[in-house]
């Protein structure tokens, strides 16, 4: 059977896509297309890890790591303050109830459903709650210690910036003997809030307290998410020893989340498309990690650190940092190891990475993240120049020889295996390498694959216009206008190749560029625009080349 190389590129190209679209599913949570389920292995949680929340401390009681359900705390019911902080990043809200930080603004990011409105963390609106939660663990003959559902007061201070480079809240509170001071400090250009913990013994007995940091969250799918417009949002964490986990909430409300439970470095986070929050203990100290489905549709990440024995008028602090920003590489990178990793390019990092790092330098020149992918896309077009000249040389040979290979096919129609060898034998008398122009397109794929997971996951390009109606690279073009372009580019670029001689395969390849355009609809614009210029360059390429070295 004689070898197209046309269609093995476009068999190709389609597995590609086929691969594509299982990494973005598996990118979501959902199960791959090519692997069974894996046997299911439930991480038993230390026993502090039993930790149920219910969304308000000031609406119904709740039970901490260490409390007996139902226990509620001593005292008149909770009453709330919210303490606002504005930094020139942050607008955040503190409630001292429990001194829980219920809302955060980035001030510097747009939501994507609503542009006129600044992108949400930390919220609790409806079913949507999302929640960074601290407290103590334990009791004392006095009774339960400080929890998130234990009323604080609040120190009197500057709450903006103003002039200085960083503003501070304080909270105490008194409970079971114990005080426990929480003081957030948030600075200037800086997404990391110091949360500092300080335990004082108030009794004349000692008292052992672990701290609990956790961060909680719904269930349900974000606001946009749709079958073609998803993105991953759930718990993530990072140790030394097991590395990068990723969960998802199907698998903890079932009991089946596989993760680390005991460390003594690393992060918990709640990782979202381009944002994430995490809770950042300091290293050499032991810790226990656990996840847990809390009902309503909530669920939790959380680790326990045990803060030793304090005796009777002694005080322990406990240093720990919470990162709640945009998924900065440069950022990520200087706060903790790690955290880079919640920018998940998939298998696809080891390429991704590179090709980020090149398109930040050229962004750095351009100033425009659409006419850096063009720039990138010249780049690889001039380094796989030599490849693609050969693989144009072969298609214009194979234009000379297109009758003897209609002769051939006729005097050997009934012998497929004659055919296949006389063909065989033309190539090698012609010099023709039937795979020449596929090698160019082959090499290009894993680029095609990484640049897909570099649009997906980069907040750098989220909202980047290019040109005219091309205003977030990393969502699909609103009037199609660049699937259509590629639709047309690719119809081009099938002229200028030697047609099949199989009429089927003739209408198969007529069909390919609208399918392939039907596909893009749904494609990030930034990776349309990648591959529209790819073929306009590879036409310019092809025709030039074809003119110049065709056979006289």
């Amino acid at each position: 059977m004689e070898i197209n190389k046309r269609t093995i590129l476009w068999i190709v190209f389609a597995v590609s896509l086929v691969v594509l679209w299982n990494d973005w599913m598996v990118a979501n949570g959902k199960q791959s297309m090519f692997s069974a389920a894996p046997p299911a292995k439930v991480a038993t949680a230390p026993t502090p890890a039993k930790v149920n929340d219910l969304p308000s401390a000031a609406t119904a009681p709740s039970t901490v790591p260490g409390q007996a359900p139902g226990a509620a705390a001593p005292g008149a019911p909770v009453q709330t303050q919210i303490v606002t902080v504005t930094t020139d990043v942050y607008k955040v809200d503190i409630d001292t109830a429990g001194g829980v930080i219920r809302r955060l603004e980035l001030l510097q990011y747009r939501d994507k459903i609503d542009p006129t409105k600044n992108q949400l963390l930390f919220q609790q609106n409806g079913p949507r709650v999302y929640l960074a939660q601290t407290g103590l663990t334990g009791a004392s003959a006095a009774g339960v210690l400080p929890n998130h559902n234990t009323p604080f007061t609040v120190r009197p201070g500057a709450r903006t910036l103003d002039n200085n480079n960083q503003v501070q809240v304080v909270l105490d509170a008194e409970q079971g003997g114990v005080r426990l001071t929480k003081t957030f400090t948030f600075k200037r250009n800086d997404y990391v809030i110091d949360v500092r913990h300080d335990v004082t013994n108030l009794t004349q007995a000692p008292v052992a307290p672990s701290l609990y940091l956790q961060l909680q969250h719904d269930g349900s799918k974000p606001e946009g998410d749709s079958f073609f417009n998803s993105s991953y949002t759930g718990p993530t964490l990072w140790t030394s020893q097991n590395h990068y986990e990723k969960l998802t909430f199907e698998k903890i409300a079932k009991g089946s989340a596989e993760h680390t439970t005991k460390a003594t470095d690393g992060w918990i986070a709640i990782s979202q498309h381009f944002f994430v929050s995490a809770f950042i203990a300091p290293d050499k100290v032991q810790r226990d990690i656990y996840t847990k489905s809390l009902g309503n549709n909530l669920f939790a990440i959380g680790e326990t650190l045990p803060l030793g024995t304090v005796a009777p008028g002694a005080t322990v602090s406990n240093a720990t940092r919470l990162y709640s920003g945009p998924q900065v590489q440069k950022i990520l990178e200087g706060v903790t190891p790690g955290l880079d990793l919640v920018r998940d390019y998939g298998w696809a990092a080891i390429i991704a990475k590179p090709i980020f790092w090149t398109m930040d330098h050229l962004h750095q020149l351009t100033g425009n993240w659409g006419w850096t992918i063009i720039a990138l896309t010249i780049l690889i077009k001039l380094l796989f120049f030599p490849l693609s000249a050969a693989g144009y040389r072969s298609m214009a040979k194979m234009r000379t020889v297109t009758p003897k290979m209609q002769a051939i096919r006729e005097r050997f129609k009934n012998d497929p295996v004659k055919m296949q060898q006389a063909t065989m034998e033309l190539y090698k008398s012609e010099k023709i390498n039937p795979l020449g122009g596929c090698l160019p397109i082959l090499v290009q794929m894993p680029v095609f694959l990484a640049l897909y997971w570099v649009l997906l996951a980069s907040v750098e390009m989220r909202g980047a216009p290019w040109v005219l109606w091309i205003h977030d690279l990393t969502a699909p073009d609103p009037y199609f206008i660049l699937p259509i372009l590629y639709a047309i580019s690719m119809f081009v670029t099938q002229k200028l190749n030697p047609q099949p001689a199989d009429p089927m395969q003739a209408k198969m390849m007529l069909f390919m560029p609208l399918a392939f355009s039907v596909v893009f609809l749904f494609f990030p614009s930034g990776l349309v625009l990648y591959w529209v210029v790819n073929n306009l360059i590879s036409m310019a390429q092809q025709y030039v080349i074809t003119k110049k070295y065709a056979p006289k």
